[in-house]
């Protein structure tokens, strides 16, 4: 039916709601939504285990600026199993909040590390999104800074927990050993890395900017029902879904604001709108049950945020990250 729910909720109602994406993570590991000043407290617990150790941003340097991010991650994460591995003071609670806020440090600092810039700490008192925002492009324009940190918080909303696929699984199998959280979100980066599971939006750009102009469409779509020509169609279908992927939709009505907001055009935008379109009335689609989904615009949307397309991967390990520990948690 196109319906994706979080411990009940609808993911379109989600992406209102209060305390944002801190909210979710507040949801998917307690099972309920928080209210009134519940939602201030949990950002503030959130963001107080933001900050790094130093072996793990010594990690990071240690790698070249052009090293693959998910690489930098799967290590980081390692990292953090190591200084941690005797930890006994922390509640299962605690650490579950730690991963999910130290992530969003690593990638920020790993983004920063790609791009020769120093590493930074985060603020300890500032909401999830925008501290993240802050950490890896600095000091921008309110307006600006208010428009990205909405997008991002749908992004990672969108992202935050999806059944038993490859990656959360992993994270389950890996922790019904009895290993400790970092190890087994380490595994699961690794599990998401691979290009059937977390570099599906990639694929979409680059399948985007092949096609080149809107008056090329049709050729394209010739060479993908010619099951002979090798050629695929990135971004549309889903194991699950069997119409309309419901994030979709939503991706797309947030891209398109983005970019009226930012004042900056993408002419991928418009393929892969034709596209959708042209898709959505050919048979060959409607039969085969092929319609968009989550990845189709996350691309062009994490462009126009200024986010290059290496860290595509590690956005979305961003989202999934509390969707990892939340699976984590309900086992301990």
């Amino acid at each position: 039916e196109g319906i994706l729910r979080y411990r009940g909720v609808d993911i379109t109602e989600l992406v209102e709601i209060e305390g944002g994406f801190s909210s979710v993570v507040y949801l998917l590991l307690y099972g309920i939504r928080p209210v009134g000043s519940e939602i201030d407290r949990f950002i503030r617990t959130l963001s107080q285990w933001c900050e790094l150790p130093n072996t793990v941003m010594d990690v990071i340097r240690s790698f070249g600026a052009n090293s693959h991010p998910m690489a930098m991650l799967i290590a980081s994460f390692a990292a953090l199993s190591a200084h941690y591995h005797n930890n006994k003071q922390q509640s299962s609670t605690d650490i579950a909040l730690m991963a999910v806020s130290k992530v969003s440090s690593i990638i920020a600092n790993i983004y920063r590390h790609t791009e020769n810039l120093g590493l930074v700490r985060g603020d300890t008192s500032a909401e999830y999104t925008k501290n993240f925002v802050r950490m890896m492009f600095g000091d921008i324009e309110e307006s600006r800074l208010a428009v990205i940190c909405e997008a991002l918080g749908i992004i990672l909303i969108m992202h935050a927990d999806h059944e038993q696929n490859a990656s959360t699984s992993t994270v389950r199998m890996v922790g019904s050993t009895g290993a400790e959280l970092f190890a087994c979100l380490s595994a699961g980066a690794a599990a998401l890395w691979g290009p059937a599971h977390g570099g599906a939006n990639e694929a979409v750009i680059n399948m985007l900017e092949s096609i080149g102009d809107i008056e090329n469409i049709a050729g394209f779509i010739s060479k993908v029902k010619d099951g002979k020509s090798g050629t695929r169609l990135m971004g549309f279908g889903h194991r699950v879904y069997k119409n309309y992927d419901p994030r979709a939709k939503v991706m797309k009505d947030i891209c398109h604001k983005v970019l009226r907001v930012l004042k900056c055009e993408d002419k991928l935008l418009n393929i892969a709108v034709a596209m959708e379109e042209i898709a959505l009335k050919d048979e060959y689609f409607i039969e085969r049950k092929l319609y968009p989904n989550v990845d189709f615009y996350s691309g062009i949307l994490l462009r126009a945020m200024g986010i290059p397309i290496r860290m595509f991967t590690t956005i979305f390990a961003l989202g999934r990250t509390a969707g990892w520990v939340s699976q984590w948690y309900e086992m301990v």
